[in-house]
């Protein structure tokens, strides 16, 4: 395990060099800034329109889910493009073969590397979601509830993706992989909307559809399990806001998409130790 452990090191530091990390930190602060620069513009507007009371903080609450909806989807993004190549275009290069000897198994390679950018995706995380939290509450006064349970969910989305994403390099190209792994998210994300649509409009058969696009791929479940957390109990039982609570992912759904997270870990690994190089 010291191996994978020197091995994550050396991916963060790969990523750091490449500008990755840096690069995806600036867009972050950049994004903060202008949700900060939004946000205080819409509350000089609530003042000089004498909104206040209830209908303001309802009203606040919806836009800081937006700005989580939109943190969410840099995530998904971030998590993709990061490490879409780390596997694939190292097999394909032969690259992977410098690094793959003894006394480094191959197992100990790929856990190192998911290591790496799981740490490198926490800390972008943890800027994104904690760092609009406390701008909004600066601002506003307003701030999610359960934000804790809303990182760790989103967090696991990421670390789902993420794994999904090494699954795949081990069998394909890059660029089939990034396909894949988005092309799977957006069924999941198609599906979660549908199934929202089909509870409120009482159509089983929707539900039935997006149920079977998040068992396919459940990284949307655990978004809209989040924003369930994060979002008002009144908001969600009134839907108030586009993130319905009409159709919220059950604690099953979340096991289940743990245990996949794990699963498509491992299946990698099995994979990466089979495959020639």
């Amino acid at each position: 395990m010291t191996h994978a452990w020197i091995m994550a090191g050396v991916t963060f530091r790969e990523a750091a060099r490449k500008k990755i990390l840096w690069m995806a930190l600036a867009a972050g602060v950049a994004f903060l800034l202008l949700f900060s620069l939004g946000l205080h513009f819409q509350m000089e507007s609530f003042e000089d329109n004498h909104v206040r009371g209830f209908v303001r903080r309802q009203a606040v609450s919806g836009i800081l889910m937006m700005g989580f909806y939109a943190i969410d989807s840099l995530v998904v993004v971030m998590t993709v493009l990061a490490s879409v190549d780390t596997l694939s275009g190292e097999i394909a290069s032969g690259a992977i073969q410098a690094i793959a000897t003894k006394p480094v198994s191959r197992w100990e390679v790929l856990a190192g590397k998911w290591l790496g950018f799981s740490f490198m995706l926490s800390l972008y995380i943890a800027l994104m979601v904690i760092g609009i939290d406390t701008l909004a509450h600066f601002i506003t006064g307003v701030a999610a509830r359960h934000i804790l349970r809303g990182f760790g969910l989103i967090w696991m989305e990421s670390m789902l993706l993420l794994s999904v994403t090494f699954f795949f390099g081990t069998w394909f190209s890059t660029l089939t992989n990034g396909v894949l792994t988005l092309g799977l998210h957006g069924l999941a994300f198609l599906g979660g909307w549908l199934e929202q649509a089909g509870a409120l409009t009482h159509t089983p058969k929707a539900v039935d559809v997006g149920i079977v696009a998040s068992i396919l791929m459940p990284s949307e479940s655990l978004w809209r399990r989040a924003v369930f957390e994060m979002q008002s109990p009144l908001t969600t039982a009134l839907n108030f806001s586009p993130f319905s609570g009409a159709s919220v992912p059950s604690p099953l759904m979340i096991g289940y998409a743990a245990l996949y997270l794990v699963l498509f870990f491992f299946l990698a690994i099995q994979r990466l130790e089979k495959r020639d190089l």
